[in-house]
């Protein structure tokens, strides 16, 4: 994968086949950094094209990352590399929709697998790589949603205040070795996301979102400047406020009001 320029070093970002995570790959790219960028789905090859046309040096890895066997896959390229990691961007996640009792059960233990066990499994594997330098950035996506029981939503909203939880506890664990933990917490984002996880029919879903450009842009300029965490967007970061002084019943009903399937027919 070597370049015979001088690049800013090399980054991972996982989940880049659409929405933030194909946007941190951009800004990364233009900011000088070669890339493996990695999901679980062919697309991931198209946005690796994308990057290569605008002159960045990129290998696209299609995994799946809800598995060890999947980030082992993005890990031997990183290995292939002969590249010390710089910046590690944990995008990839997943959401399943409807009440928790008339969900798959593979659909949802999938959510867990991607949006925990894989990302810490690779977060481990790599932040052990920046150790041993002494250096290294990593960004974890996690979500407003982390603040909230997510009716309708149960288990994903759980996963992200998993995610953000612990990149508060990484981050403390690593203050003294030279690695900065941020965690990037958006809130509703025009992705991908809510049509994957059949949550078109909702209030949320049928609602305007963020630019997930401009979510990316604000996670990325956090990990670069050593920040904690950041929410991306006035209404969000109030959204957050609230929550963490409203009892958990209430954010309950008021989750539910919003995710219910067949909510957006009713707004």
């Amino acid at each position: 994968m070597g370049s015979a320029e001088k690049t800013a070093g090399l980054a991972i970002v996982t989940g880049a086949s659409s929405g933030i995570g194909r946007e941190l790959a951009k800004i990364a790219a233009f900011e000088g950094y070669d890339l493996i960028i990695a999901a679980d789905e062919a697309a991931i090859n198209d946005v690796a094209a994308e990057l290569r046309r605008n002159g960045a040096n990129v290998d696209a890895i299609e995994a799946d990352l809800s598995t060890e066997d999947g980030v082992d896959r993005l890990l031997e390229a990183v290995e292939a590399s002969a590249r010390s990691v710089d910046l590690l961007m944990a995008n990839a996640g997943r959401g399943v929709g409807k009440g928790f009792l008339d969900q798959d059960f593979a659909e949802a233990r999938k959510v867990v697998d991607t949006n925990i066990v894989g990302t810490i499994y690779l977060v481990q594997k790599v932040g052990n790589l920046m150790r041993s330098r002494g250096e290294g950035r990593i960004l974890l996506t996690g979500s407003i949603a982390g603040f909230m029981p997510g009716s309708y939503q149960a288990v994903y909203n759980g996963t992200k205040a998993f995610i953000n939880s612990f990149s508060f506890a990484l981050r403390e664990e690593l203050k003294d070795t030279g690695i900065t933990v941020s965690c990037l917490m958006p809130g509703a984002t025009e992705t991908e996301f809510f049509r994957r996880a059949d949550l078109m029919d909702t209030s949320v879903g049928q609602a305007k979102k963020d630019d997930p450009a401009e979510v990316a842009r604000i996670g990325f300029d956090a990990m670069m400047d050593g920040q904690g965490d950041v929410v991306s967007g006035w209404k969000n970061k109030l959204q957050s406020a609230v929550a963490n002084v409203t009892p958990a019943s209430v954010l309950a009903h008021q989750h539910a009001k919003m995710m219910e399937p067949g909510s957006g027919d009713k707004r």
